[in-house]
């Protein structure tokens, strides 16, 4: 990261690059066509580049050679800020928490350790100091970004720097050093994201911030879905720390020094989630809080919430797919009411409660349509329903690879709006979507589908 591709004409026009957010014009360009095929690279759509749910919605323009302005286009700007590296964030975190164990340390005011975990607070501190030593050790003092700041890099690389810091130290420190280069790289940018989540936890912990509670949240979240992925090896060996970060249990009375053991054993797993799920978004920005009101919520439990509910029900459903009532449905056959009882009782097996399934009831507009959304179609069921679209020898390649992605939709979300044709990846074979690739005629028929398929999950 960031992925950059550079132009020598190949790729200026009809190539699809959807995450392509910025684009640099450094040569001129005289032909208009030309010009505007170049500006098309920028306009494809693409879902949840930013985040789930968060698409794709602009793109900039770096002109370094005035062809905007021979074009008459003069878009609005605006001036960009630069955002410190993770290398540098992560480097002030870990001294923020050396500066926060410190105060403990001094104090004696030390949180009793857990007997299933042999690791302190002082250790802890000594492993950071330790770290970033060495890091800066590493520097090159050749190095011309180096070389302004050599006086602090020569003070700090010595080991006897770390074993007291002052006020002084922390500032030079963040100020002078955390932003130098260092020939000591971790080239694993998902692991870094994950121990700046967990530092960030740890100085929650520290801090007594009301944070805690939705970084816990993240890291649950992440190793919920490591616990999907439990066929690869390295993450089987860890399942069991996995499955108890994942749960509740484990963040009773947990503590600095046992998120740190977690963070060792977990950052190298991260980069194994499959790219459709992580839907993880890691961020750094400082809160500003007024002040503290509580609010009672009567309606609102502290046991399992609606996305809790859908993961474990996912996991129980996906261990009795087998089940008549729950293949009449991925097979889009027709459900009658023993089926619906038997599936609610399957849900309650998973460990909802009636209210938490009425929610889902209500916010799917069925239950059969929330338990599709779980467990998707039967691909064969799906590719039944649109069989004649692609059927003998008048099909075009383009009308071949839009039925193929509506199917993939099905048989991953269970039901699909027909709306949904109308956007990225569909619109990436036609701007115009079904209207571009199929006659009227045919469009409206492959609505029709959708909406039968959706009213066989919701009956």
């Amino acid at each position: 990261m960031p992925h950059i591709a550079i132009s020598v004409d190949m790729l200026d026009t009809g190539i699809d690059v959807p995450e392509a957010v910025n684009l640099v014009f450094f040569k001129i360009v005289r032909s208009k066509t030309k010009f505007w095929q170049m500006l098309g690279r920028g306009t494809r759509l693409c879902l949840n580049l930013f985040g789930p749910g968060k698409d794709k919605e602009f793109f900039y323009i770096f002109d370094y050679c005035q062809n905007l302005e021979f074009f008459s286009q003069n878009p609005a700007h605006s001036d960009g800020s630069a955002s410190e590296p993770i290398s540098t964030r992560l480097f002030k975190a870990r001294l923020e928490m050396i500066a926060e164990l410190d105060k403990k340390l001094e104090t004696g005011r030390q949180i009793a350790e857990r007997a299933d975990y042999q690791f302190n607070e002082a250790q802890l501190r000594t492993e950071l100091a330790d770290f970033l030593h060495q890091h800066i050790a590493a520097m090159n003092l050749d190095n011309f970004v180096v070389r302004p700041q050599c006086k602090s890099v020569e003070k700090y690389a010595k080991p006897e720097a770390w074993q007291k810091l002052g006020s002084d130290d922390f500032n030079e420190l963040a100020n002078n050093v955390a932003g130098l280069p260092t020939e000591l790289v971790d080239e694993d940018e998902e692991a870094k994201h994950f121990d700046m989540l967990v530092l960030r936890t740890q100085l929650a912990i520290l801090q007594a911030r009301p944070d805690f509670t939705s970084l816990r949240e993240r890291i649950q979240a992440i190793a919920g879905a490591l616990e999907e992925q439990e066929d690869i090896p390295s993450i089987k060996e860890a399942m069991p720390l996995i499955q108890a970060v994942a749960g509740d249990e484990w963040w009773e009375d947990v503590t600095v020094p046992i998120l740190e053991i977690a963070r060792k054993k977990l950052r190298s797993l991260v980069k194994l989630i499959e790219k459709n799920k992580k839907n993880v978004v890691y961020t750094d920005f400082e809160d500003e809080l007024g002040e503290e009101t509580p609010i009672d919520l009567p309606q609102i439990g502290t046991g399992m919430d609606l996305a809790k509910f859908r993961e474990k029900a996912r996991q129980f459903l996906k261990a009795h797919e087998n089940h008549v009532s729950l293949q009449r449905l991925r097979r889009n056959q027709p459900l009658t009411l023993s089926d619906i009882t038997e599936l609610e009782r399957m849900l309650i097996e998973a460990g909802g409660s009636p209210e938490l399934i009425s929610q889902a009831r209500e916010q799917s507009h069925g239950l059969g349509i929330f338990i599709r959304s779980l467990v998707g179609l039967d691909r064969e069921a799906a590719t039944q329903a649109f069989s004649e679209f692609i059927s003998g020898t008048t099909a075009t390649p383009n009308q071949i690879e839009f039925i193929n992605l509506v199917v993939q939709y099905l048989t991953e979300n269970g039901v699909m709006e027909p709306d949904r044709l109308y956007e990225s990846p569909f619109t990436d074979i036609n701007p115009l979507g079904p209207e571009g690739v199929f006659p009227s005629a045919k469009v409206d028929q492959m609505v029709q589908v959708l909406v039968e398929i959706r009213q066989m999950a919701a009956a």
